[in-house]
């Protein structure tokens, strides 16, 4: 399916608004200092034997990227790692007896940049996991990789310790564009490493796009597609550049007008849909290809693709465990996080081996809407009945509202609602982060408004 199929720019440029991406509902912006760790060994003690799904947030970075909003600490002290991991293997045994039932079938390591740890250090993280969780027989390990300071032979050390996916940051191949993020590689290593991945039978390997930054071009932007295509990764992140350097000190090293307009921005988002839908990638979600074979691509089409802090993903996980500064946990009916500052998050370790600062305990409501938000975004299309009999509801009397305010929405023929489903149309994918706020409840809070970067 080309972009004529999903892109009207008149449309997007009418919707183009700020909004969450709905990694979660409640958003982060909802969760409150009240939530302690006391709230959150409630609400685990009574979890049923489940599947557990880890995430570990690596803060350290080798260079400031221009562009990132992530929760990083730039640093060359590999030793700093090494005592990251002293506080972050307290946690892991800390939370390993609270989750003694559960069996692990995905773990993640984001960041920050997690390949700043060398092989030991890796080993000896993925052996204090593996010595406090019990991990399913067979179970999926990723890691977000920053090509500039490894070796090709990193790959190889990634599969000896037992990692099977793997995600590379590329953003932009052009040599003016990469010196305005503060992000020179080399291309030609990033073919190298999934080649070598490949060897090694890695089951999945993704390449992240941005468009939207400084001094890209759609001369520039299709060559770096046609490179990308040409590398052929199971899968491609296309995330659009949100400036907001009132937020993120390092973006103000980017000027406003190094930027593409607006309207070049919607012309590298039509080119960027074109290319890898034409090259064969089917466009998963709002930002995420993958080969018709891929798991993402299978879920898709089944109709149980799930979302998470991570994006789009194939398997639900009830619990989701996040560990380390800074990192998310969503368990059953709650949200939590742990504290963000490096300093603080030892301080707390140190005394009671939990760093929980804040989350959230979701009400019935939070979960209807929580369904139907993750309904719409993951699968474009949402059995009204499906809601009815999980939450004992009406779904027209609950969402009656709602409904009325999707009508706009219905006039630019972007959704069709009739008495058993809603269905957002193809033109409509791009702007369904819009379409979801239709059932967002916080929205009219003061504290969630101008905190969110626009939808395209």
């Amino acid at each position: 399916m080309a972009a004529l199929d999903y892109f009207d720019k008149k449309i997007l440029s009418k919707y183009n608004t700020a909004g969450p991406r709905y990694t979660s509902y409640p958003t982060a912006l909802a969760f409150n200092e009240q939530f302690s760790e006391s709230n959150f060994q409630e609400l685990v003690i009574n979890m049923h034997d489940q599947a557990l799904s880890l995430y570990i947030h690596i803060p350290f970075c080798h260079s400031l990227c221009y562009y990132c909003g992530c929760n990083k600490i730039v640093t060359r002290h590999k030793h700093k790692a090494d005592q990251y991991l002293e506080y972050l293997f307290k946690e892991i045994s800390h939370r390993g007896e609270q989750f003694s039932s559960q069996r692990v079938s995905q773990l993640h390591l984001g960041g920050g940049t997690p390949s700043f740890l060398n092989r030991p250090q890796l080993d000896a993280l993925m052996t204090h996991l593996q010595n406090n969780f019990n991990f399913c027989e067979e179970f999926e390990a990723g890691i977000e990789i920053d090509p500039r300071n490894i070796e090709l032979s990193y790959v190889d050390d990634l599969a000896n310790v037992g990692f099977n996916r793997l995600s590379i940051g590329v953003q932009d191949i052009d040599a003016q564009v990469q010196e305005k993020i503060n992000r020179v590689q080399s291309t030609e290593f990033i073919e190298r490493l999934v080649e070598r991945a490949k060897q090694f039978s890695f089951k999945s390997v993704n390449l992240d796009l941005i468009y939207g930054l400084p001094l890209q071009t759609a001369d520039t932007f299709s060559k770096t597609l046609a490179k990308v295509i040409k590398i052929d990764p199971d899968r491609i992140s296309l995330f659009s550049y949100a400036h907001l350097p009132s937020q993120f000190a390092a973006q103000r090293k980017i000027k406003d007008e190094w930027l593409p307009t607006a309207h070049a921005k919607f012309d590298l988002l039509r080119m960027g849909i074109d290319a890898l839908t034409e090259a064969g990638y089917v466009f998963i979600g709002m930002d995420h290809f993958a080969k018709p074979n891929d798991e993402l691509s299978r879920a898709l089409k089944g109709g149980y693709l799930h979302r998470n802090f991570q994006g789009y993903t194939p398997k639900q996980h009830s619990a989701l465990l996040g560990l380390g500064v800074s990192s998310i946990s969503s368990v059953n009916g709650f949200y939590a996080q742990n504290e963000k500052d490096l300093q603080g998050y030892y301080k707390m370790i140190n005394t009671a081996c939990s760093a929980i600062v804040k989350g959230v305990t979701l009400t019935e409501d939070d979960k209807v809407r929580r369904a139907v938000i993750h309904g719409l975004m993951c699968n474009f299309t949402l059995q009204k009945k499906h809601i009815e009999e999980i939450f004992n509801i009406d779904f027209n009397s609950y969402f009656d509202a709602e409904l009325r305010d999707l009508q706009s929405f219905v006039e630019d023929k972007l959704v069709s609602i009739d008495d058993k489903r809603i269905t957002v149309a193809p033109k409509g994918r791009m702007l369904v982060r819009n379409i979801c706020m239709s059932f967002d409840q916080y929205l009219s809070q003061p504290a969630h408004q101008m905190r969110y970067s626009r939808v395209i």
